[in-house]
């Protein structure tokens, strides 16, 4: 195929053109932002407690408790963020509420850059596909940065096709400057996702004739650069350097292997936030249909973009986000958030594909009609889904709150450390310290922990069935809730006596 074909002319760019008669794109947009984050507040947001990882982002700028330790394959892009709620408020109500509102914005913003690329109703669809995803919804208002992510890749793509189709080799400075902003929040995000990003569209800023300006290439370089420097520097300054720090990245996160993580990502949108080993079993198929039919809508969307000369403003996001989702299919593990970039930018062809089926069947009332029916079921799986998942968050919430207030009954109070089982979101409730001895998270070394009991509380949850270490065993055993299906659940408390004040009354 020439290069010539996938460059529509002048009036191909021409915002009118892909617009709905008297329509505008602000009101729709703003009204699918809306929709998004107020369904979010009404279905997520009330008494969803802090999860693993979140605690972990939020630990680094809160002042309820020490930071946690940061493991190497972290990105401090999501605290960034986070950081001015958390230096107003404890609040994990607040906090959500403004992450809900701020994932609103984020929506509209990344989709507000393709107005005068996409119809309107192409636009609209996408943004509901995508929005109305149990993920999409659940990430929203959480400490995470893999929606943002999306956001980010979403607009850098958006803005390098404005720019690459601006007729007459004319710049759209303002769709540059978005190209480096998109690119640099990724990369602030999550550095791996933002070399995925990067890689296909600096192939197809080469490989297409009239897409080669120097301008584009510099923007996706130096965005990836300014994104990625506060990762590199803190390479060198705690990790011995970049090439260790992506080693040890990779040993944490599995790398990269032969195991093909499809079906994981398969059993994992039965609602598992993670799903590691994923060797359970598959008990809902019915939550991964949408998950086929990806494929061949995206087919239609691209075949029916190549009858209107639209080809590659649905064919450059149908290559970002398999190229965003392959590194994800050969890992050892599964969590749906990380498809959501992939998601975001296929949910494109993908609603032209949706808008295709009702256009070309006849009778298209009846064609409509089923669509309508078929998007209605899909969309009760992703409440059913979605609620559940809450419901989840919900228990863990209480339970955390349970062993936290127990341990606070026992004098356990600030400064203070707790290891083990659950330690990270424990300790961050009850505001101590939380260190681990080895693993992962091996953050202090066994003297070091002994060397604390002598003068603060130091605190060993441990689950049942796991072995009690030796220098624990004569420590103070206190049952504690169950959490996290941790049966027998019990804290080993250092006998070290409770300053004054400390002690429960």
């Amino acid at each position: 195929m020439r290069s010539a074909r996938l460059t529509p002319g002048p009036r191909a760019t021409a915002a009118p053109e892909h617009h709905v008669p008297g329509a505008r794109p602000l009101p729709w947009l703003a009204g699918l932002a809306a929709v998004y984050t107020l369904a979010q507040l009404v279905l997520v947001t009330p008494g969803l407690g802090l999860g693993w990882d979140e605690t972990v982002y939020l630990s680094q700028v809160s002042p309820q408790a020490p930071a946690a330790f940061f493991s190497a394959p972290r990105a401090r892009g999501i605290t960034f963020l986070v950081a001015p709620v958390a230096a107003l408020t404890t609040s994990t109500a607040v906090l959500r509420v403004c992450l809900a509102l701020a994932s609103g914005g984020g929506l509209l913003l990344s989709l507000w850059v393709w107005r005068r690329l996409l119809p309107l109703p192409v636009l609209v669809s996408a943004g509901a596909v995508f929005s109305g995803l149990w993920i999409t919804l659940l990430y929203g208002p959480q400490v995470m940065p893999n929606l943002w992510v999306a956001y980010g890749a979403l607009l850098a793509t958006g803005c390098f096709l404005r720019v690459v189709r601006a007729p007459g080799g004319t710049a759209d400075r303002r769709a540059l400057l978005g190209l480096a902003a998109g690119v640099a929040f990724t990369a602030l995000m999550r550095p791996g996702d933002a070399l995925a990003l990067v890689a296909p569209l600096a192939v197809a800023a080469l490989c297409v004739r009239s897409w080669r300006r120097p301008a584009v290439l510099l923007a996706l370089v130096a965005g990836a650069a300014l994104g990625s420097a506060q990762w590199i520097v803190e390479a060198y300054l705690h990790y011995g350097g970049l090439a260790a720090r992506v080693h040890r990245a990779g040993e944490i996160q599995g790398g990269i292997t032969a195991h093909l993580a499809v079906g994981d990502q398969l059993r994992a949108l039965e609602g598992r936030t993670l799903c590691r080993p994923c060797e359970v079993p598959w008990r809902h198929p019915v939550t991964a249909l949408w998950w086929f039919a990806i494929v061949p809508l995206t087919a239609g969307g691209l075949l029916a973009a190549a009858r209107t000369r639209r080809l590659a403003v649905f064919l450059l996001p149908a290559v970002v986000g398999l190229a965003l989702a392959v590194p994800y299919q050969f890992i050892g593990y599964a969590a749906p958030r990380f498809l959501l970039p992939s998601y975001a930018l296929l949910s494109l062809p993908v609603a032209l594909g949706l808008l295709g089926v009702v256009t070309a069947a006849r009778p298209r009332a009846l064609a409509a009609a089923a669509l309508a029916l078929a998007l209605s079921a899909h969309f009760a799986v992703q409440y059913v889904v979605l609620h559940q998942a809450v419901s989840r968050g919900h228990a863990i919430r209480e339970a955390v709150d349970g062993v936290a207030a127990q341990l606070r009954r026992q004098g356990v109070r600030a400064p203070c450390v707790v290891t083990g089982a659950e330690a990270v979101r424990v300790a961050f409730r009850a505001g101590c310290e939380s260190r681990q001895i080895g693993g992962h998270d091996g953050s202090i070394t066994l003297p070091e922990l002994l060397a604390a009991a002598e003068s603060r509380p130091v605190v060993l949850l441990v689950g049942g069935g796991q072995p009690v270490p030796a220098y624990a065993r004569d420590w103070r055993v206190q049952p504690l809730p169950r959490l996290s299906g941790l049966a027998g659940y019990r804290a080993y408390l250092s006998p070290t006596p409770v300053g004054p004040g400390r002690a429960s009354r």
